[in-house]
């Protein structure tokens, strides 16, 4: 039986971790244990917390502790805009900008014939339900430069076409760029100069 059984698989969860390898888990994970204390026990409660926590939210798909999140609750953000991103990540890109003051709808992932995801594999059926029953003005199109965010983005300015100002982010956002990778300022221009669809 190995010594090491334990950390060695710890090392290979972490290295599943978006942008981790072998080695730069490898290099996390020994500096956890060197700072056992200050950061791996913590790191464990905290892991086991939120494990035990974590929810979508009912409404719009964030993630947080409660079953509707802090955003979807604020009566400072009910102003009319929409914004729908692809995911999560992309919500907190978007927040941690600190442009946009509405609420948001996270689709979770986008269309795509080839994974043979449809409309009813996201949440394209509540976001059409939400412009319904909400006082919703404007919806923004805040989807990844891809192929299949713009697909995704012409489905769904098909259904909603009509019943709500849609608009989509503009310069800034490179063709196959990502929300998440993209700087605040970047994002900030975006959402600035946003067109009508």
């Amino acid at each position: 039986m190995s010594s090491t059984r334990d950390i060695d698989a710890l090392i290979e969860l972490m290295a599943k971790l978006p942008g981790l390898g072998p080695r730069s888990a490898r290099r996390a994970v020994l500096h956890l244990i060197r700072k056992r204390a200050l950061l791996l026990t913590p790191l464990s409660d905290l892991m086991q917390t939120v494990a035990a926590t974590a929810r979508e939210c009912l409404n719009c798909g964030n993630v947080g502790t409660a079953d509707v999140c802090d955003i979807c609750t604020s009566e400072r953000r009910a102003n009319g805009e929409l914004c729908v991103v692809e995911d999560v990540a992309d919500l907190w890109a978007m927040e941690r900008s600190g442009v946009f003051k509405g609420r948001y709808h996270v689709l979770g992932g986008t269309l795509s014939a080839l994974d043979a995801i449809g409309p009813q594999e996201l949440r394209i059926p509540r976001l059409v339900d939400r412009i319904d029953t909400e006082s919703v003005s404007e919806v923004i199109l805040a989807l990844n430069a891809t192929i299949d965010g713009q697909t995704t983005a012409h489905y769904i300015a098909d259904q909603l076409e009509g019943r709500v100002r849609l608009t989509s982010l503009a310069q800034g956002v490179p063709i196959g760029g990502e929300l998440d990778y993209l700087d605040d300022g970047t994002i900030t221009a975006a959402m600035q100069a946003r067109k009508a669809l």
